[in-house]
């Protein structure tokens, strides 16, 4: 029993249980999460959603993060998750293509926020949610990317239902329903990449778990085997799956581990390809003098981002072309790199056009070569081994940190984010959630 045996395994793990590192790396996901989550309050979208918020008698229970607003625990789950996808900055499992802290750590603060529970209480929920999360992305992949689902919210809403379940202190049996009422609502379609509903997926699979828990918790009914039956969440969306990776090793081996985090405001799989183009933008500092550069990626990088003509900044970050031209020109893959304006500025539409991606199959996602050649026939090739971020060649603290500070300080000023970080590190020795909860809007702001 594939469903029983997670919620056993979730239910059974003590805080004793985790290991330091484990609880350190979720601490850098919690720090990462709110500083892109921040970092994107503002953005229309964000503003389209809580415009929503008379209409649908929302009551103001729970702070979205950046902002003076408040909505209720769906509503302000689904807001917290959208935004720290907005950016595509977020986290993410290299193995699975996954952004794992989207969908989990929204249900985490807002159910802390509305009871006052611990930092402590809010890691192990974080963790396990996550943890299971990635199990099942782990059981699934490619075959179910592969058809076109965005697994960040396919799989992400499972470990919604766990974190909140967790926090809502349910029982076995209502955890197993609270997984099969996720389930059914188990979506989001890869088709939606390069626009405002992208980001919309982890948001809706923040809200969907959540409402799975809490419906549970009210004794509504569900299947027990969602993941495992012939009807169930493998067999239909996942034409080639191994759920035995759902349980395997639980406890000694922690996907959570392998979540990495990004440099750059796009999707990973892009990042080789920056990390080389920046490299050669130092080697040749006169575009002019570029004939070409062919970059050999991973083969899911002109599948997910092979966009040759990118119309908006969504849209950019899914485009190889635009990417490489910005990281070549300007030495950079920051957010201001993909405004609307940058991707429609002439230097760079330009430039596009000697951007040569080539697939390779036998490289792996955070590898690439590209090779410049000059108008006069001189070749200049750059190999990344492991891009920058990965879990071989991971940001450092600092360099975590001060992606922080840039995405947060323009919004919450540069005390509060110093405030912010500084708890988030110290997060277990929190007694209430809400002693951080003003730090992260504009409650504590001052005029």
């Amino acid at each position: 029993m594939i469903t029983q045996t997670l919620v056993q395994n979730c239910l059974n793990t003590k805080w004793e249980d985790i290991p330091q590192d484990v609880v350190l790396h979720a601490k850098k996901s919690i720090l990462n999460w709110m500083g892109v989550a921040v970092g994107a309050a503002y953005h229309p979208s964000v503003d389209m959603l809580l415009s929503l918020k008379e209409d649908l008698q929302s009551s103001e229970q729970v702070s979205i993060l950046g902002r003076e607003e408040k909505a209720d625990l769906l509503m302000s789950s689904l807001i917290n998750g959208m935004s720290s996808h907005i950016f595509d900055y977020d986290d993410t499992h290299l193995d699975t293509i996954h952004h794992p802290s989207g969908p989990v750590a929204p249900v985490c603060f807002a159910l802390a926020e509305k009871f006052g529970l611990s930092g402590k209480q809010v890691l192990r929920a974080f963790i396990l949610g996550v943890e299971a999360e990635l199990r099942i992305s782990n059981a699934v992949y490619p075959s179910h990317y592969q058809l076109g689902w965005h697994i960040t919210s396919t799989a992400g809403v499972f470990g919604a239902a766990i974190a909140a379940g967790i926090l809502l202190e349910l029982n076995e049996e209502q955890l197993i329903y609270a997984l099969g009422i996720a389930g059914t609502q188990a979506f989001g379609l890869r088709e939606m990449f390069g626009t405002m509903t992208k980001p919309f997926h982890p948001g809706k699979a923040a809200e969907n778990g959540l409402l799975a828990a809490l419906l549970a918790q009210k004794g509504f009914t569900s299947s027990k085997q969602v993941l495992e039956a012939k009807r169930g969440f493998a067999n239909v969306l996942a034409p080639e799956h191994d759920l035995e990776k759902v349980n395997i090793a639980w406890g000694t081996q922690w996907e959570t581990l392998k979540n990495a985090f990004k440099p750059y405001a796009c999707g990973i799989v892009l990042h080789p390809a920056i990390d080389a183009c920046i490299a050669l933008g130092k080697e040749v500092t006169d575009p002019s003098q570029v004939k070409e550069i062919e970059i050999t990626v991973n083969q899911y990088v002109l599948e997910l981002t092979g966009k040759p003509e990118p119309k908006t900044g969504l849209e950019g970050k899914f485009s190889i072309y635009h990417t490489g031209s910005i990281a070549f020109l300007d030495g950079d893959a920051s957010e201001e790199q993909y405004h609307d304006s940058k991707v429609l500025d002439p230097r760079t539409v330009d430039f596009r056009s000697k951007i040569k991606p080539v697939v390779d199959e036998s490289f792996e996602e955070d590898e690439c070569l590209a090779k410049l050649t000059t108008v006069d026939g001189k070749v200049i090739e750059y190999r990344v081994q492991h891009a920058t971020g990965s879990i071989e060649n991971p940001m450092t603290d600092d360099m975590l940190c001060n992606k922080f500070k840039k995405l947060v300080t323009g919004i919450l000023g540069s005390e509060n984010t110093e405030a912010i970080i500084q708890k988030l590190y110290d997060l277990d020795s929190i007694a209430d959630i809400n002693e951080i909860i003003p730090y992260c809007t504009k409650s504590k702001v001052s005029a």
